[in-house]
């Protein structure tokens, strides 16, 4: 079993991440192959697939995970070309619509863990007969030829006992490959292609499982060695926060993954360890220009940070092609999910004093950020709905943080928000008042409930919010950006745009015109409900 969950994370770890088609292009493309695909009429192009608008598509953390079709009268060729594009697709459902012909080669989708074809008329298989089947065996079919039923049993006969071989001979090999490989210094998650950077990896363990499963430790912001069952030369798993016990790079290399997500700095996998932990790994390739006392020296001051709206690091691994960061699982998800991709309970839940609350506490943590980290250039860097989490009550937690101080140049300007500031764009710098803007595009965010196209690569898809909400202030139709969904009455649509005008006056063009960290706390923390 040890071995086959190796494998299952051997597998995700080497799996290439690449595009050469946008989602957006290819969900078009595949929406083109279908006979009455005007039943998909909220797949339009000027819309991100994640923006919670298109139809039947799911999405995790911005990337989709999901296409869910069923029941639309949908026909035609279903458009494999397409569906092999939108790299992170893990389930896919065409229940009861019109598709007939010879099913598609859904083989091509190597990542795909769910396939739900029935209620079409799908063909390839003329000789299958019998119930539950109306076509009736005839006696070929039956198989009343002895001659012929002899024939065929010998030949599964060797088939199976050929199959037996191989399959004991490949898992006994692989089970010496896999037990040397333990004394390596884990290559096992260096080799992987991955071009970008990933979403938060979290790790969970059900309250359950928590009391003897790991050893527990009262102590704060303590950094020490993971349970790594003999050094023979593999290099440690550090752990920053003992709070939830200790584990060890065996532990990963054991544990089941798959991956998450993905973007400019590396990607995340999540991986589930034996005694019931979930592990979700940020394996960030793109900061191998740091040397280890530099890495280790940072990690430990992550590690030293509390504060409720921050989200601490777990653990760390180092190595010199890359770099693991391991952290708290938080079940909720991302405030972009919550807001933009998920319509249940949670969706429903942001109302008005919700979301303040969200705003508020978002606030706290980048001050706590910006008191922590005085002297660096971006306390944060990163800021945006997806590097933020949602407790249970809906206390944020920022992630991702202080990243632009481990990237090389290039690197950051490339994968943190920050860069996309007018500061950078026009004046090539970056200051803590980058931040500053990428608070004001949050909050614009949260109280229009429009998805920012600042946060897609191309620019495509979305909403220009900083535009919209400037055109709607100069024409005196303010109130017409808000959020349907949390207007309730005046006095409440009152203080939305209080806090409306903040965020403006955080977005500024102009550095020097911009309030600067405090001055926004200060301002935001004064709204009321």
């Amino acid at each position: 079993m040890a071995a086959v969950r190796f494998l299952f994370f051997f597998i995700f770890c080497f799996l290439p991440l690449s595009l050469s088609l946008s989602e957006t292009e290819a969900l078009l493309k595949l929406k083109q192959s279908f006979i009455h695909g005007d039943a998909l009429r909220s797949w339009v192009p000027n819309l991100s697939p994640c923006s919670g608008k298109w139809a039947g598509v799911i999405c995790f953390d911005g990337t989709i995970t999901g296409l869910h079709l069923t029941g639309l009268g949908l026909g035609g060729n279903i458009d494999v070309d397409a569906l092999v594009e939108l790299h992170g697709l893990r389930t896919i459902s065409f229940v009861n619509n019109s598709f007939s012909g010879p099913i598609p080669d859904f083989h091509r989708l190597g990542a795909l863990k769910s396939l739900l074809l029935t209620g079409n008329q799908f063909s390839g298989n003329g000789g299958l007969c019998g119930k539950p089947l109306d076509k009736v065996c005839t006696e070929k079919e039956n198989g009343t030829s002895t001659s012929e039923n002899k024939h065929s049993n010998n030949t599964i006969l060797v088939l199976m006992f050929l199959g037996t071989i191989l399959f004991l001979f490949m898992f006994f090999a692989f089970g010496t490959y896999a037990k040397e490989r333990k004394h390596e210094d884990f290559d096992i998650l260096g080799s992987g292609v991955v071009t970008s950077d990933a979403q938060m990896v979290e790790m969970r363990m059900a309250s359950s499982n928590r009391s003897g499963a790991m050893d527990h430790s009262s102590r704060k912001g303590d950094t020490k060695k993971g349970s790594s069952r003999g050094n023979n030369g593999m290099a440690d798993l550090i752990m920053l926060n003992v709070d939830n016990g200790t584990f060890g790079l065996p532990d990963l290399m054991k544990a089941s993954a798959e991956v998450l997500g993905n973007g400019g700095l590396g990607s995340a996998y999540k991986a589930v360890m034996a005694n019931g932990l979930s592990v979700v790994v940020k394996r960030m390739r793109e900061m191998n220009t740091l040397q280890r006392e530099g890495f280790d020296a940072e990690m430990k001051r992550f590690g030293r940070l509390r504060h409720q709206n921050i989200l601490t690091p777990l653990a760390y691994h180092f190595r010199r092609e890359e770099k693991l960061l391991v952290s708290e699982f938080i079940p909720k998800g991302s405030l972009l999910y919550v807001l933009h991709g998920d319509r249940g309970t949670s969706h429903a839940d942001l109302n008005w004093p919700t979301r303040l609350k969200i705003i508020q506490g978002i606030a706290r943590g980048m001050g706590f950020l910006h008191t922590a980290f005085p002297s660096y250039d971006l306390p944060h860097g990163n800021l945006k709905s997806s590097n933020v989490f949602l407790r249970d009550d809906y206390e944020p937690l920022l992630n991702d943080y202080c990243f632009n101080s481990l990237a090389t140049p290039p690197i950051a300007a490339q994968a943190l928000f920050a860069y996309k500031s007018p500061d950078y764009i026009q004046f090539q710098r970056v200051s803590p008042k980058s931040d500053v803007y990428c608070l004001g595009i949050i909050i614009l965010e949260v109280l229009t409930g429009k998805f920012p196209s600042y946060y897609l690569s191309n620019g495509k898809g979305g909403t220009d919010v900083v535009q919209w909400v400037l055109t709607a202030i100069s024409e005196e139709r303010v109130h017409e950006v808000l959020d349907p969904e949390i207007v309730s009455n005046t006095s409440s649509i009152n203080h939305m745009v209080q806090l409306l005008n903040i965020g403006v006056t955080c977005i500024e063009s102009n550095p020097k015109q911009r309030l600067n960290m405090g001055e926004a706390i200060k301002r935001i923390e004064e709204i009321q409900t």
